[in-house]
């Protein structure tokens, strides 16, 4: 007869396995009655968000020596944030940070609401975030759904149904799962699970405190699980970056708007980005440019990008168009985002 899965199984298999994260208490901290930061679990969970924990770790601990609680966060500087979150992708979320942290500074006395209902009313926290922030920080029995999640829920109930359209039914049986005691522990051993155990590919099925519930393995299905509707191909847009240098060593930068990709970030200026031909523009500065004559290709959610480099070396009398010059000594390449360090990255090897 098949075992239903049951929550006390989880949690003695997480309080002996729980993955020691550097926003984390242990099981046993938190059994003593020790509370996490609500500070640092919702700093991980947005820097989590559509990444991995191995990309997240470094950033997490130099944000946290930087700005060790909401109220320095939010008293920070914009282009200095925005520059320690380059190369994390997805700078909506860096900005929403911000926003998030001056409203709770501001308007909560740095004191992070404990409900989802009132976490999703601040900057940047959906559903999601919401859940995971109150489970986790203030062991509210909420329901927390992401990747890892959705995986373990799918095998162990057997269900065909392909993401996203299966998402409210796997959210459905991951609540039904959820307990009253120690929820936040729970949230986090389902994704434990995932992450170490029940894994995309391979899973080790032998080692999981659920594996006498799971229909997915009783049916030999388990490894085929989730199932996901096919993507479309992601198109190709073009476009063009000007890197000008002036000879004494400054470089010609432009800071994005706040609003669309890359948004608030320091940048080369160029054109936009297209599918087809690469759209008529201007360069931000009479100069004799020179095309480099391999592109920088990137990524993004939604899109391959291509970028025509182009160069030049320009006298100190030369005004630019657009974008202002930063002195050499105020440059860093790593405050530019990872698509426009590519770029310079060509320039350097060139």
């Amino acid at each position: 007869m098949r075992e239903e899965p049951r929550s006390e199984a989880l949690l003695e298999w997480y309080d002996r396995h729980a993955r020691v994260l550097p926003w984390r208490i242990t099981p046993a901290d938190h059994c003593a009655g020790m509370r996490p930061d609500p500070y640092r679990i919702w700093l991980s969970e947005i820097m989590l968000q559509q990444t991995t924990v191995a990309a997240v770790k470094d950033y997490f601990a130099r944000f946290t020596t930087l700005w060790p609680t909401v109220e320095a966060l939010a008293g920070a500087e914009d282009g200095t944030v925005m520059g320690e979150w380059a190369g994390l992708g997805y700078y909506a979320r860096a900005r929403n940070l911000l926003k998030c942290a001056r409203v709770i500074a501001q308007e909560h006395d740095g004191v992070f609401p404990d409900t989802v209902e009132a976490l999703q009313q601040l900057p940047g926290i959906g559903p999601y975030t919401a859940g995971a922030i109150a489970a986790i920080a203030f062991d509210r029995p909420a329901v927390v759904v992401d990747g890892n999640v959705e995986r373990v829920m799918a095998r162990l109930f057997d269900i065909h149904t392909p993401l996203p359209t299966a998402k409210a039914e796997l959210t459905e049986r991951a609540a039904a799962l959820t307990p009253e005691t120690r929820p936040g522990d729970h949230a986090q051993a389902v994704m434990d699970l995932g992450a170490t155990i029940c894994t995309p590919r391979n899973p080790a099925c032998g080692l999981c405190p659920w594996r006498d519930g799971c229909r997915g393995r009783l049916n030999g299905t388990a490894a085929d699980l989730p199932k996901k509707t096919p993507r479309k191909p992601k198109p190709i847009r073009h476009g063009t970056v000007y890197i000008a240098r002036r000879i004494d060593g400054a470089f010609l930068l432009e800071r994005r708007p706040d609003k669309g990709l890359l948004g608030g970030m320091l940048g080369w200026p160029g054109s936009d980005w297209i599918e087809g031909d690469t759209p008529a523009h201007t360069a931000p500065i009479r100069a004799e440019w020179k095309t480099l004559p391999a592109e920088a290709r990137h990524t993004f959610t939604h899109f391959h990008l291509r970028l025509t480099v182009k160069t030049a070396l320009v006298p100190l009398d030369r005004t630019p168009r657009t974008g202002e010059f930063i002195e050499k000594e105020a440059f860093r390449p790593s405050d530019l985002p990872t698509v426009m360090r590519k770029a310079f990255d060509l320039l350097q090897r060139a």
